[in-house]
């Protein structure tokens, strides 16, 4: 039996919203964990707008309404974006100003794209897809990273409103006259169906590809669907006070303790987030009725309602302001003191943006002071109505042509203030993606020209191959130059992305010459690029690249990056090895090891098995020693770090990075054909290994070298290939 879905206030439920924001903010700011507050939100909001949806279809069928308005967005469009965007606006406006005055400009273009995808609600593709792009390394304590769940919100709604409505649509042409039992369970096999297809599809990516996963929308829209199922069918039957409030108990403490014992990053939204989902579906289903239990009443409590109606608001300060705390006292975390200081700076924010920004553009109705009256809480448009009633005799119409104009009645304050607010609020959401595209055009036309140094002054890896320290100099290239001093493939497009499988070939060095080398691998083969072609322009030889993102030339059997099944790389790397062995290029040049999950760096045995095939076809490898891999800096990148520090305090200590010797040197003595290589001793001494060497910066993101650094390592590369191979490269002049 289903009861009908109620439309009463809930002040339980604005309760569970307080509990939610609470455990969110807590768990930010304290404890670094996923709390499943957001999973709550989720449901909640299912529940309430699939409902409204139901209701809409059933009223509908009424011959009275027209088929405009049961099928038409733009009322329900309009009530959700001034429900949501005035406080988003405002937090964006305010982070874009507050990233300027203090994060570096190396994470301007980051937070300035962020900025506009959480304008467009689509901030959890924004983060997805950055997760797997390199030149968003730096991109580590975003301060908009948690508006993803804003984003996946405002696809469902609009979704789902597209859905109902289109649902409304077709009851009302082909079914006007069936009963709402027949509705309901239309409606609310439809979206069963559709929860279970989202929930199956998250489970199946859980553990495979879980950094897009956490994100997807269509992995997450099971969560609040699971809510609108109960409102199409709460259950009508009678069961006791007793267990009601069991269940009811249990709910709440699974609620509030599964951010302790569930990891909700690694396993959400998987099975495990039906933890919380399936929690907050049985406190609404047991706080439904005449009779509330007693954890329904607990969670009524006026402090707890009054804490839920800020709850949006809050999310949406809290978070920012922790990652400008952090950024601003190069700390990452914070204490006790510190922590309840940042949750009350965020609470009376949000106090301040509910009062003075959501209410009055919500509905029209002013914030409350000490000047409000009883007509000021009225709507605004109520209020122009009024005044313009007022301002004239009811039979002001026939004699308004012959009369002289009268003088324009001044607008109430409060819409006079809410207008003044709307239109503060558009200039920013105008101007905030114009200051993006700006920026972003500004650090796209950026340009390095290492020619122009003065190698006494910037000697780069010479300083630390030959002992001799350089006068101090300011570091070349700048930081936001650096972030843009990439190899010549990346600028030229010759390099696979994640989701191209083809090899696509390029062509530097000498293209005219008889000899010819293979740079093949991931992207810390490809930085070597700018290296190889100064060698091949200068001693005849041409080098050919075949490069793609995330992919070293290695035989797994199943390739991962970043936690993602990546499948586009086995592909990649048989269809490379093939062409290389029936190529024959002189040599390959790629990287023979990779840092380990723990410390120090090791040779992997599908590296190996590489090395074999080629030298098996009597192709030689030049194996290079990946460069070592820095600290991250409060999860920001060396850049970050340096603009607020001296180099000096930006190193990592060798040993965390590096093995004691070269991990490939047993597969070296096993393979004739493969020879090593390494640079380590241009980058770090005994102890540490050096973000700046020779004045120069030497790297562009968290772990990948510049183009400026690989030019100065080109003598003592050029002197051990000569080495390794004398016979394919001139001995050095």
């Amino acid at each position: 039996m289903a009861a009908k879905t109620t439309t009463g206030f809930r002040a339980d439920l604005d309760g569970l919203r307080g509990l939610a924001i609470a455990l969110v903010a807590c768990f930010h700011v304290w404890f670094g964990r996923v709390s499943g507050g957001v999973d709550v939100f989720l449901t909640l909001s299912g529940y309430f707008f699939i409902g409204s949806l139901l209701r809409h279809a059933l009223a509908s069928r009424d011959a009275r309404v027209p088929m405009r308005d049961a099928v038409n967005p733009w009322p329900r469009l309009a009530r959700l974006a001034r429900r949501l965007l005035p406080a988003l606006v405002a937090v964006l406006a305010a982070v874009s100003a507050l990233t300027v005055l203090i994060l570096p400009q190396t994470r301007w273009l980051t937070t300035a794209q962020q900025v506009v995808a959480s304008l467009l609600y689509r901030q959890n593709w924004e983060l997805a897809e950055n997760s797997l792009d390199y030149t968003a390394a730096d991109s580590s304590g975003s301060p908009l990273q948690h508006l993803w769940s804003m984003s996946v919100q405002g696809q469902f709604f609009v979704g789902m409103l597209l859905v109902g409505l289109a649902f409304a649509g077709a009851v009302k042409v082909w079914a006007p006259h069936a009963r709402p039992a027949v509705i309901r369970t239309g409606f609310g096999v439809g979206i069963a169906v559709i929860a279970a297809v989202s929930l199956a599809w998250a489970t199946s990516r859980v553990g495979v590809d879980q950094g897009w996963n956490y994100y997807d929308t269509l992995a997450r829209v099971w969560e609040p669907l699971a809510g609108g199922l109960l409102a199409v069918w709460m259950p009508g039957r009678r069961v006791r006070p007793g267990a009601r409030n069991a269940v009811g108990a249990a709910a709440l403490g699974l609620i509030a303790t599964c951010g302790w014992w569930l990891d909700g990053a690694s396993s959400y939204p998987g099975p495990w987030a039906l933890v919380p989902v399936l929690s907050t579906v049985a406190l609404i289903w047991a706080g439904a009725g005449t009779t509330q239990p007693v954890v329904s009443r607990v969670l009524a409590h006026p402090w707890a309602v009054w804490l839920g109606s800020m709850a949006y608001a809050l999310y949406l300060w809290h978070w920012p302001l922790l990652v400008f705390y952090l950024a601003r006292r190069d700390v990452d975390s914070v204490g006790l003191v510190a922590g309840a200081a940042i949750l009350a700076v965020s609470l009376m924010a949000a106090v301040m943006t509910k009062r003075f920004v959501e209410d009055p553009l919500r509905s029209g109705a002013p914030a409350r002071g000490r000047h409000g009256t009883g007509a000021d809480r009225r709507s605004a448009a109520d209020l122009l109505a009024t005044a313009r009633s007022r301002s004239a005799p009811p039979d002001a119409t026939r004699r308004r042509r012959h009369a002289a104009p009268a003088s324009r009645p001044a607008l109430p304050r409060t819409v006079r203030y809410s207008t003044a607010v709307a239109a503060l609020l558009a200039v920013c959401a105008v101007a905030m993606p114009i200051g993006a595209r700006v920026w972003e055009n500004r650090v796209a036309s950026i340009s390095v020209d290492p020619a122009g140094l003065d190698p006494a002054l910037y000697p780069g890896a010479a300083a630390m191959l030959t002992g001799v320290r350089p006068p101090r100099a300011k570091m070349q290239p700048g930081l936001l130059e650096a972030s843009r001093d990439l190899p010549a493939t990346s600028v030229n497009g010759d390099i696979s992305n994640f989701e191209d499988a083809r090899v696509q070939v390029g062509v530097y060095g000498d293209p005219k010459g008889t000899k010819t080398i293979a740079l093949a691998g991931a992207s810390h083969s490809e930085f070597w690029i700018t290296a190889l072609d100064q060698i091949g322009r200068e001693s005849g030889i041409k080098i050919t690249t075949y490069l793609k993102m995330g992919c070293p030339l290695a035989l797994e059997p199943k390739p991962y990056v970043f936690g993602r099944y990546y499948p586009e790389c086995g592909e990649w790397v048989d269809e490379v090895i093939r062409r290389l062995i029936d190529e024959k290029p002189d040599a390959v040049f790629t990287t023979s090891t990779r840092p380990r999950a723990t410390t120090g760096d090791w040779t992997p045995e599908s590296y190996v098995e590489v090395f074999r095939r080629l030298d098996a076809a009597g192709i030689p490898t030049l194996g290079m020693r990946d460069t070592p891999w820095p600290s991250t800096f409060q999860g920001k990148g060396v850049l970050s770090c340096l603009a607020d520090k001296p180099p000096e305090e930006c190193t990592t200590p060798r040993s965390w990075i590096l093995s004691p010797g070269d991990p490939a040197a047993p597969a070296t003595a096993q393979i004739p054909l493969l020879k090593s290589l390494q640079v380590t001793d241009a980058m770090c001494d005994a102890q540490v290994c050096y973000p700046v060497v020779g004045n120069v910066v030497a790297y562009h993101d968290l772990h990948h070298l510049t183009s400026t650094f690989v030019r100065t390592l080109v003598p003592e590369l050029r002197r051990q290939m000569h080495d390794a191979l004398p016979e394919l490269i001139p001995a050095p002049t």
